[in-house]
């Protein structure tokens, strides 16, 4: 028998979760009808889609040829709602939104509030993740990261720059000494901070000297380590250690005195802000207003950029 065009995004979901739960709590119904509804599916197809166990799921073969054919079919659906709104010049939908913990928190939930004041038909669910997912899953709609994304498959619009800097608090400063060259840093209390898929504990640095960079990667070392880069300054304003955070977090601070710049003449890797997001969704009215929306809002305000 032929395939319901309901099941599509029922599957292209369960698809895109780890476990049959997990697709239950996406679509709000319990793990027996997911899974009732799947076997139903697999028995009028006479095709198994999913090989499941105890503790994990798998598409077989036949599950990754429907995944395929059917996102691309719900993708046309949505280009062509998107057509249609677009009509009316008004965003609407789903807009699922990925940030950083500190970043999200700070800068990027205002940006949602003052969108969807604006764009009253747009529903936005906003995930803040210390271990950001990657950018070409189903999961969400618009990443915004750190950084130029390696993956050629998707569309980064930079959205401000992200200079990092080195600091740490006169008191610390006046008890431990001021670090003169990245070596020195291995004798010296460093704060760190554990997000994403950067290497942890280690900084690269590179002298603004010379016109051609040489990179040292130290490895640092310390007692107080986070995720969360809201903490880590805290960490330093109290005289705990060294801290390597975006100027955006430290700014205010520097001005006022309650932290100082080390190594000034140096470098570390460039790290800006950039929105990610598919290449499919380029047409998709929602993702482009919120970047359009986002980028805006970022060149206004002088704290990032």
């Amino acid at each position: 028998m032929r395939i319901q065009a309901g099941e599509l995004p029922f599957f292209v979901t369960l698809a895109a979760s780890t476990s049959l739960s997990a697709a239950a709590r996406d679509l709000g119904v319990t793990t027996a009808a997911v899974s009732r509804r799947l076997s139903q599916m697999e028995s009028r197809l006479g095709l198994s889609l999913i090989a499941r166990n105890t503790r994990r799921m798998s598409l077989t073969p036949e599950g990754h040829v429907l995944l395929d054919r059917a996102r691309r079919i719900l993708d046309d659906i949505e280009a062509l709602d998107e057509t249609l709104a677009q009509a009316r010049a008004a965003p609407q939908g789903l807009l699922r939104i990925n940030a950083t913990l500190g970043f999200g928190r700070i800068h990027v939930a205002p940006v949602v509030s003052a969108f969807v004041a604006k764009h009253c038909e747009v529903d936005v669910q906003l995930q803040l993740s210390a271990h950001p997912p990657t950018f070409t899953g189903d999961e969400f709609d618009v990443c915004i990261r750190f950084g130029t994304p390696p993956e050629a498959r998707v569309v980064a619009k930079r959205l401000a720059s992200n200079r990092r800097l080195l600091c740490a608090s006169p008191r610390y400063l006046a008890q431990f000494g001021t670090p003169e060259t990245p070596d020195d840093l291995l004798h010296h209390r460093c704060i760190g901070i554990r997000q994403g898929n950067d290497t942890y504990g280690v900084w690269r640095l590179a002298s603004t000297r010379t016109s051609r960079r040489k990179w040292t990667s130290v490895k640092v070392r310390g007692a107080l380590t986070t995720n969360d880069g809201e903490i880590a300054v805290i960490w330093a304003l109290a005289g705990h250690g060294i801290v390597l955070r975006a100027e955006w977090d430290v700014r205010r601070y520097l001005r006022s005195g309650r932290l100082v710049e080390v190594l000034s003449d140096h470098v570390t890797p460039d790290a800006d802000v950039y929105a990610v997001y598919a290449q499919r969704h380029q047409k998709t009215l929602r993702v482009r207003a919120f970047v359009d929306f986002i980028d805006a809002a970022f060149e206004a305000l002088p704290g990032i950029d």
